[in-house]
């Protein structure tokens, strides 16, 4: 009787949302590779054809790029990588998110840093079905729909395990295997059944962290788990503020000099006291330094200095960090599955094929149900 319950659950979800599940899985499985099959097909954008000896000062090389920005866009700051023959990432005031890339050697700007068009719409799609935010505070449409969506995903896996779960030991060696010579609903029956057990845990990852970005509901009771409070953005500040992070007023004083000239001088400190070759973001009054390790991709350890002397006055260790510091890169990185390297990714991609895979699978088995019984209809 439950298992007969369950078998409703499991089909009348899926049918309306079986569609937009595999859209959501196959598009995330493209994402795990985004920055790889971005620097592969721009080569030239990020890499240097034949790095020189000595780059030049961040300063002077910042200057250049600053000197031939539009009116009202100004330099955000400079990304440099350690690889050698890698192009600087030169951020910018405006838009959101805008950069450029540089040659450290020449100062030739190589070109914009963007996401492609393909990237842009497969993400789009993953997000919010190709929808866009509304201008006013109405619904967003797409947002809500794949929110929905990957909860119910959530429930609709959890009662396959429960149509799935052996009654006994030969049910359960049966149970995780694919019949390959058995005919044609069977093999798909078993790339169904057995394919989402095999993929159940590391979807269920993928989903419930993918939620945090649908919901804000879920989002804070999914931060307290983990003993963090949401902040407001008011509250962010003032904490910026009694750790004594530049401030306006420091900024502002710094602007009536070259802004860039300590640059250099910070980041050769910073390259000095970590010789690990990481990456290294500088901005007026801050600067962070990647950790490069196994787990939170987005840790870095932050460091504050004074624009007019290049001088460090304070330092925040990513291992001293609590929990909300660390939190949100955490998430990310379980749910694109960059935390273990290239391990993890491939497992994390192959996993989203599957999970796309299960949707269109159990179609068939129910499109084939369908037809066995009108098929019976007919011949009584």
């Amino acid at each position: 009787m439950m298992k007969k319950t369950f078998r409703k659950i499991h089909l009348w979800l899926s049918i309306p949302f079986g569609l937009i599940i595999s859209l959501i899985c196959f598009t995330g499985a493209l994402l795990v590779y985004e920055d790889q099959i971005t620097r592969l097909t721009n080569h030239d954008l990020y890499y240097v054809e034949n790095p020189g000896k000595h780059t030049l000062p961040i300063g002077n090389l910042v200057e250049t790029v600053a000197a031939q920005l539009p009116e009202g866009i100004s330099v955000k700051g400079v990304t440099v990588y350690p690889q050698p023959d890698r192009t600087y990432q030169v951020n910018l005031s405006a838009p959101r998110g805008a950069a450029v890339y540089v040659d450290p050697y020449t100062g030739i700007i190589k070109g914009e840093c963007q996401r492609s068009p393909f990237f842009r719409t497969v993400f789009s799609l993953h997000r919010w079905l190709l929808d866009s935010p509304p201008s006013d505070d109405g619904i967003f449409w797409g947002k809500r729909i794949t929110g929905v969506t990957v909860l119910l995903f959530v429930f609709i896996l959890l009662s396959g395990v429960v149509l799935w779960w052996p009654r006994s030991r030969q049910d359960l060696t049966n149970g995780v295997k694919i019949a390959l010579h058995k005919g044609k609903t069977r093999f798909w029956y078993d790339l169904h059944a057995v394919g989402g057990v095999y993929a159940l845990l590391l979807v269920l990852v993928m989903a419930l962290t993918g939620l945090t970005w649908s919901f804000d509901w879920y989002r804070s009771g999914f931060y307290k788990i983990f003993g963090v409070e949401m902040m407001t953005s008011t509250s962010a500040d003032k904490k910026k503020s009694q750790k004594g992070e530049p401030g306006k007023s420091e900024n502002l004083q710094s602007a009536t000099t070259n802004r860039f000239t300590y640059w250099q001088q910070v980041y050769d400190q910073l390259a000095k006291e970590n010789p690990e070759n990481l990456k290294i973001e500088i901005s007026n009054g801050t600067a962070s330094v990647s950790n490069n390790r196994l787990g939170n991709t987005r840790g870095a350890d932050r460091y504050s200095f004074d624009p007019r002397s290049g001088k460090i006055t304070g330092a925040s260790p990513y291992k001293t960090m609590d929990n909300s510091g660390k939190i949100r890169g955490w998430i990310y990185s379980v749910h694109v599955g960059s935390w273990g390297g290239s391990v993890t990714r491939i497992l994390w991609f192959l996993t989203a094929l599957l999970g796309a895979s299960l949707p269109l699978t159990g179609y068939y088995l129910w499109i084939k149900r369908l037809y066995r019984k009108k098929k019976k209809r007919i011949v009584h």
